[in-house]
């Protein structure tokens, strides 16, 4: 697979980071049933994009994913993919593969319940803890699916650093709702 050139972003530009996730969201096909999310992979301390990824870019793996990859998700198995390595459950695979201070960026909050049984996006990141210390987050999850998400509950009380990226909320809540009725 061949890797998208991705532009260079200065460590620590909060705001350019998400502005990429909202390119990511942006390729995500329009719908009324799903959010359009993108998410970007970096390394904290050199800010090389390590992987991006957006909702239903890749086909679902196993546990009857049916195509709902969410963004996060596709980031880890992109990872995996470029190492040669099986995409199930890639967030496991990964670990070793990853900077010590890795971080993702990502345009919604990360899931902590999924209405189709699939593993959440909070439990891939809680997975990979060890290098994933933080996560960058564009706008709260919208009560439209599931009530009260609390993936930002989760993250922090498994360790992880959730930071609002406040002043790219438009720009990620205009990409969440592609498709949904105004």
């Amino acid at each position: 697979m061949a890797m998208a050139a991705h532009p260079s972003i200065v460590p620590g530009d909060h705001k350019a980071f998400m502005e990429y996730a909202v390119v990511q969201a942006r390729l995500s096909p329009p719908g009324p049933n799903k959010f359009c999310v993108g998410a970007v992979l970096v390394d904290g301390d050199t800010g090389a994009i390590l992987s991006t990824g957006y909702s239903v870019e890749l086909p679902g793996y196993m546990e009857g994913d049916m195509g709902s990859t969410h963004a996060e998700q596709c980031c880890f198995i992109k990872v995996a993919q470029s190492h040669g390595l099986s995409a199930v459950r890639a967030e496991e695979r990964i670990i070793d593969l990853l900077p010590a201070n890795t971080v993702l960026y990502t345009t919604m909050e990360p899931c902590n319940a999924r209405l189709s049984g699939n593993r959440t996006c909070c439990d891939r990141i809680v997975t990979l803890k060890e290098k994933l210390k933080i996560v960058y987050v564009g706008i709260r999850e919208p009560n439209t699916f599931i009530i009260d998400n609390d993936g930002k509950q989760r993250l922090e009380a498994e360790g992880i650093k959730f930071e609002m990226v406040e002043e790219t909320h438009d720009l990620c809540y205009e990409a969440a709702m592609n498709g949904h009725e105004k």
